[in-house]
């Protein structure tokens, strides 16, 4: 669906984005990445073509991106972009004609999402009367009322109380069922796990990692496993096979943190501990997004 090949751009003396490349499969939902003034954002208006890049190329559909590709992308910026004191059903058939709908299908695509997001009685009222929350709302809206093959969201719920955030996640969900391609850049690291098929992670105006998330959490696998057990008299301490990394108890269990040494099989480890404790839980400790995250961007790891 999208291609994104070598991108640069320069701004007076920062370099924004340095030789930035990858591939967004068409259908997916893909997360864009990184702490702020990474180059999400600059990457963002070059694809919506607001501005252009000093170098590389980006291609919608095998074809190079071009003016007639506006009509195709939906963009929620994360400044929000509403005309404060235009009545909103007004405003949203002009945005809606903007992307090329004939006033009698903005019409109908507004009908639509008005009742759909439970907006019928704001058809008269204005942007600057509405709470933040109602506010991205209707910018939402606006962002999808054409039907846009490529959506871009740039933290979409930014605003939201946890009950309009649901709403709008499953809206993503539903839209990508449908067919579009989403691309949404966030600082919420649970949404990607919930949400993502495939991220790229940008850092400094440079990629730095990107792949499917299945695929980049399995290479982060570390043979750190939490075991949950009974034995309250027993100090389970580092071993030939294993180094216990974090300590838990609670009135009941006790918990540890261990990480295999080389060539240590799981199995072994619970061979050693299953004549000392009675053994409730064993689970692989899999790194979530977030601990990949800040391991990339800073070079931390907790279970190193």
């Amino acid at each position: 669906m999208l291609k994104i090949e070598n991108i640069a751009k320069q701004y007076a003396n920062h370099k924004a984005l340095d030789n930035v490349s990858f591939t967004v499969e068409k259908g997916s939902i893909f997360g864009l990445l990184g702490p702020n003034g990474a180059g999400k954002t600059s990457l963002i208006r070059i694809i919506n073509q607001i501005t252009a890049p000093d170098e590389g190329a980006i291609y919608i559909n095998d074809e190079r991106l071009n003016s007639s590709h506006i009509g195709k992308i939906g963009y929620l910026p994360e400044e929000r972009g509403l005309y404060k004191k235009m009545e909103i059903g007004e405003q949203m058939i002009y945005l809606a004609r903007l992307k090329g709908l004939s006033r009698k299908d903005a019409l109908q695509r507004c009908n639509y999402w008005f009742e759909k997001m439970e907006m019928q009685s704001w058809w008269k009222k204005k942007v600057e009367d509405l709470s933040k929350g109602m506010q991205q709302k209707v910018q939402f809206v606006a962002t999808v009322i054409h039907q846009p093959e490529l959506i871009i969201l740039d933290e979409p719920f930014s605003g939201f109380d946890p009950i309009n955030a649901e709403i709008i996640k499953n809206e993503i969900l539903e839209l990508n069922k449908q067919g579009a391609t989403i691309i949404f850049s966030t600082h919420r690291m649970e949404s990607v796990e919930e949400l993502c098929d495939s991220i790229a992670l940008i850092n400094k105006a440079h990629k730095i990692l990107d792949g499917r998330l299945k695929d980049i959490k399995n290479s982060y696998r570390n043979n750190t496993f939490s075991i949950e057990y009974i034995g309250g008299e027993i100090n389970i301490q580092s071993s030939d096979l294993f180094d216990v990394i974090k300590k838990y108890q609670t009135q009941e269990t006790q918990q540890i943190i261990l990480k295999l040494k080389d060539k240590i099989e799981i199995n072994d480890a619970l061979h050693y501990l299953l004549p000392l404790v009675k053994i409730h839980q064993l689970t692989e400790v899999v790194p979530t997004i977030n601990e990949i995250f800040i391991q990339q961007v800073q070079g931390i790891n907790s279970y190193a």
